[in-house]
């Protein structure tokens, strides 16, 4: 083979695989905000479930029986994105499902006893009680952080 022959054929192949390399960190990029998305709407799940005990506490005095209705289909809307979220994540990584587990396990443990409290509240009926300092979910904050964190180290560039 001449030296013009073998120079094509070394930058054929040079050319190949830097464009293996391109497409490869492409799709890996792609990927991985994918999972930054999926990761994102789980914590909002959890959010969202994070946040009935003050849809509860805020419920409409006026009209007992549809809130009932309206806040249960609500939240079971937001227990199956939860349920999908559990089984995904678990899925997705160890580490990460576990960390979501607990979090989601946390927030039942939490927010669940804050809400049933909060079904005891009378509904409010006056603009002052839109506050509701009593209500502490705080002692959820390590869970969240966990998650995140897990979530973070999933994403390292050599795992997504």
């Amino acid at each position: 083979m001449n030296s013009d022959a073998l120079a094509t054929v070394v930058a054929a192949a040079v050319a190949a695989v830097v464009s293996l390399g391109v497409w490869w960190l492409t799709a890996r990029r792609g990927e991985r905000q994918r999972k930054r998305e999926l990761f994102a709407q789980a914590f909002a799940a959890y959010a969202s479930y994070r946040e009935f005990p003050y849809v509860i506490r805020r419920r409409r005095a006026d009209q007992p029986a549809a809130e009932r209705v309206r806040i249960s289909s609500d939240l079971r809307g937001v227990q199956e994105k939860i349920s999908f979220f559990l089984a995904w994540t678990k899925s997705e990584g160890v580490g990460v499902g576990a960390a979501y587990t607990h979090l989601v396990a946390e927030a039942r443990r939490v927010a669940g006893s804050a809400m049933a409290r909060a079904w005891d509240t009378p509904a409010i009926t006056s603009d002052p009680q839109m506050n509701i300092p009593d209500l502490d979910l705080s002692s959820l904050r390590d869970a969240e952080d966990a998650f995140l964190k897990a979530v973070a180290d999933h994403l390292t560039w050599w795992r997504a």
